[in-house]
């Protein structure tokens, strides 16, 4: 990897974290993800939690898909008013993850801006590709919006949350129901987003080998994503770079990192809903690398937690 001007309290954490992954297979990816997720990475819990009561919930899927688990995380403060919501849609290439995977993030969120979070866990590729993936996130968004009322949710105060491909899920979403007269949230949170499967920006074809993800990893993502729609036309709720038309979307903010293939389509969906005449806050975060956020002891973690902590509590007002 060349030399790069890393964050110094990122720096010595680069020889524990991957760069380009086998992703060629279930196997291999199931396998990378095993074994990552159980050793003793860099991230550090955040501030534990008390008064957050989760639940495990199954809601069913859209038009007699599967059924789909979603968890709960219900802040225990005391209060006669409705509370906002935020849909968390967590990343991993559309490949790997689950409802475990952004649950300290859940719990952080929800204390921190007094919010009922509901986390969502998609199908996932390549057993499971497009249009799996945002079928059952348009699925909970549905479900949301139904059982607000009963689950003590202000229905005018809920947001959309993802990072990296959980962003791109939060866009496909939020454009479906746009389309279709669907709920329409108030403001989408996108981390490190994945927007755009033409690989076609300086910042993808610059880094080849960065910590965590890289163009061979993307390369890999979006093909098993595609599945056999690869080579046709790609719907703009696969790839949101590809929607001809933004109006219509919520406030935005939006996060990239300097070292990060993706941080180039980031920038320019952000530029793109600026002209769209969409409200965004865009933050670019130097000496960073996609992932980075999960050395939650790095003081610029921190202060992207307090930003998006902030940006979320500003919009749900």
């Amino acid at each position: 990897m060349p030399t790069r001007n890393f964050d110094p309290e990122l720096a010595p954490y680069l020889p524990l974290i991957p760069t380009v992954i086998d992703f060629s297979t279930r196997e291999s990816i199931r396998d990378f993800w095993t074994r990552f997720s159980s050793q003793n990475t860099p991230k550090k819990n955040l501030k534990n939690t008390k008064g957050i009561s989760i639940e495990n919930r199954v809601i069913p899927g859209l038009n007699g898909d599967p059924e789909i688990a979603i968890r709960i995380y219900h802040p225990d403060t005391p209060t006669k008013n409705k509370l906002p919501a935020i849909y968390e849609i967590h990343g991993g290439g559309f490949i790997i993850g689950d409802l475990n995977m952004q649950d300290d993030w859940c719990k952080h969120i929800a204390e921190k801006v007094e919010a009922i979070v509901v986390s969502i866990d998609y199908r996932l590729a390549p057993e499971s590709p497009f249009p799996a993936a945002p079928d059952d996130c348009y699925a909970g968004l549905c479900w949301l919006f139904e059982h607000a009322d009963s689950l003590g949710i202000d229905a005018s105060r809920i947001a959309i949350a993802g990072q990296s491909a959980g962003a791109c899920l939060a866009v496909s979403t939020i454009l479906r129901a746009r389309d279709l007269g669907g709920p329409q949230v108030c403001f989408q949170l996108l981390e490190v987003p994945v927007f755009d499967n033409r690989l076609e920006t300086a910042s993808m074809h610059e880094f080849q080998d960065t910590p965590m993800w890289n163009r061979p990893n993307a390369i890999w993502s979006w093909k098993h994503y595609l599945g056999s729609g690869e080579q046709g036309d790609i719907s703009p709720y696969a790839a949101p770079a590809r929607a001809d038309d933004l109006s219509g979307l919520p406030s935005t903010y939006i996060s990239t990192m300097e070292f990060d293939p993706l941080r180039d389509e980031g920038i320019e969906f952000a530029l793109r809903l600026m002209r769209a005449g969409i409200a965004v806050e865009l933050h670019n975060y130097p000496g960073t690398f996609h992932g980075s956020t999960m050395i939650t002891n790095a003081k610029v973690s921190q202060i992207n937690m307090r930003e998006i902590v902030e940006s979320l509590k500003n919009h749900l007002r």
